[in-house]
């Protein structure tokens, strides 16, 4: 019997390229990496390209950029790496954060959380799985974005419902980012923040199912699954 290459194509999306072992992950109670979350971004950018009016006033960041933007050596180089991105254009942006403080390992860190800047209330919002573990990495993201929104945004800790094991913290991140977007697109529920909305739908059952909700996507898009 010829066994299955990890490193086979599954995928192609966009930028994003899946690979055999970005299914093994989703197949088994494991680390969410950072291709698995920057492929859902993509995915939830496109599907939400009329939110807010048109796709410019929402950006879901890619793990890697977001992580660059955090630990550019210097301000230049983050100006070239955020100028593309248009943040003062933004009304709603979501940034990965990771607890990895070594530029050179990639895939690295142990947990991930979700910064959203929302516009309407001038602020940043972290949303953690885990009890606050990435706060010092959020306000490092913050300290090194915070000058792109203009106006003086200030950082907050937002209400996250907890995971009780220490993998899922990924696909917390997925599905606030799911739910965020939706609040969005909704015209922001009447003008109720999507606190609400996130701890009536970011629950232990929807974490169980995400992992193979992932996967029927990667199906539906024509994933060798």
């Amino acid at each position: 019997m010829t066994s299955l290459n990890p490193d086979d194509k599954i995928l192609s999306y966009g930028d994003v390229v899946l690979r055999r072992s970005d299914l093994d992950i989703l197949r088994s109670p494991s680390f969410i990496n950072d291709r698995l979350i920057d492929f859902y971004f993509a995915h939830l950018s496109s599907s939400h390209s009329s939110a807010g009016g048109g796709e410019a006033r929402l950006l879901l960041v890619p793990p890697s950029i977001a992580f660059w933007l955090s630990h550019c050596p210097n301000t230049p180089s983050r100006i070239e790496a955020a100028t593309p991105l248009g943040l003062h254009e933004r009304d709603l942006v979501l940034f990965t954060v990771n607890n990895n403080d070594d530029v050179t390992l990639a895939e690295g860190g142990t947990h991930w959380s979700l910064l959203v800047y929302d516009r309407g209330n001038n602020v940043f919002v972290h949303h953690d799985s885990c009890k606050g573990l990435n706060h010092q990495h959020a306000r490092r993201l913050y300290d090194a974005v915070k000058n792109f929104f203009g106006g003086d945004p200030r950082f907050m800790g937002g209400q996250t419902p907890q995971q009780r094991n220490g993998y899922d913290c990924g696909l917390y991140v997925m599905a606030a980012a799911s739910v965020i977007c939706d609040w969005f697109e909704n015209g922001k529920d009447g003008g109720e923040n999507w606190l609400k909305k996130l701890d009536m739908e970011v629950g232990e059952d929807a974490i169980a199912s995400l992992r193979l909700e992932v996967l029927d996507l990667i199906a539906s898009l024509g994933g060798r699954v």
